[in-house]
């Protein structure tokens, strides 16, 4: 019986050690995880409003198609528990305008992140998917810069 408690001491003991090893691995698809962070961010810069400004249409529609880009990397099972309004800080110096060239870096970053070669025929197609919803939030904040200048 000493035998058996010292092997099940051990057993516990490894266990605990691999998986503390591994909790910092990323998994199959380290790329998705940073694309789900820009999006966030890049999210978080198109929702910021000043005290006097308003989220029109298209900054909506834009907002929108993060949001789906999102849920479609989420459904391929590539989740990092992040709550939808967890970014970093946004540089509270930038303008309007400002925030929608940095939005538009971060959905470049994702996107870049996210086209990538896919084995998987399931994750391939919620892979398409989410790089068209960044495409088109990327050309609807697009139009909304060049439709200020």
């Amino acid at each position: 019986m000493k035998m058996f408690s010292k092997f099940s001491l051990l057993f516990l003991f490894l266990a605990a050690v691999v998986g503390a090893a591994s909790a910092d691995t990323p998994g199959r698809h380290p790329a998705y995880l940073h694309a789900l962070s820009d999006l966030r961010d890049a999210r978080a810069h198109l929702a910021r409003i000043g005290p006097n400004d308003h989220i029109d249409n298209e900054e909506q529609r834009a907002i929108d198609e993060i949001d789906a880009a999102i849920h479609e990397i989420k459904r391929a099972a590539i989740d990092d528990g992040k709550d939808i309004r967890d970014y970093t800080p946004i540089d509270a110096h930038l303008d309007r305008r400002g925030r929608f060239h940095r939005a538009l870096e971060l959905l470049d970053k994702a996107h870049h992140d996210i086209d990538k070669e896919e084995d998987d025929p399931y994750t391939r197609g919620l892979q398409h998917r989410a790089l068209h919803h960044i495409d088109e939030a990327q050309h609807t904040v697009e139009h909304i810069v060049h439709s200020s200048e």
